[in-house]
């Protein structure tokens, strides 16, 4: 069973305003600026139900800004999101989804649908502790690891 034992700050399952607020708060405590762009971006992943690619996100914030925006410049501001843990990366998918939590360091564990392509993030610090011990054991230093589970979701069963 997944071990959800951890504090997520003060901001227990914002959503809306209190999700961008807490995330704006989080990338600028790390010196990084909140720009309407990357607001946008923001807005539109933390929107989806599923994970999006960044060629999904390209297109939905162009409608909304009424001009291309280019895949490669969503890229970017995704990339930054994760490193300052504000998006996940599902490897499998190429995809990302926002993280409820901001600020909240874990390791995550996907569970990935096959069928509807819904990732439900699951936190266990002992598993994914005892993956970062095997990994260490062998001489290995993990930057983060991935562990994704593909099969099909309870809704599609």
């Amino acid at each position: 069973m997944a071990t959800h034992a951890h504090n997520h700050h003060d901001h227990a399952e914002p959503t809306g305003r209190s999700l961008t607020k807490a995330a704006r708060e989080v990338l600028e405590a790390q010196g990084e600026q909140w720009t309407d762009m990357r607001g946008d971006i923001f807005a539109v992943l933390a929107a989806e139900d599923k994970p999006a690619s960044a060629y999904d996100i390209a297109d939905k914030v162009s409608k909304k800004r009424g001009k291309r925006v280019a895949p490669n410049s969503v890229y970017r501001i995704l990339d930054l999101f994760v490193t300052n843990n504000l998006a996940q990366r599902v490897e499998s998918a190429n995809a990302y989804i926002v993280n409820a939590h901001p600020g909240c360091l874990h390791d995550c564990i996907f569970l990935v649908c096959k069928v509807c392509h819904e990732a439900t993030h699951i936190d266990d610090d002992a598993l994914t502790g005892q993956v970062r011990g095997v990994a260490s054991h062998e001489g290995f230093k993990a930057d983060r690891p991935v562990i994704e589970v593909l099969g099909t979701c309870a809704k599609c069963s």
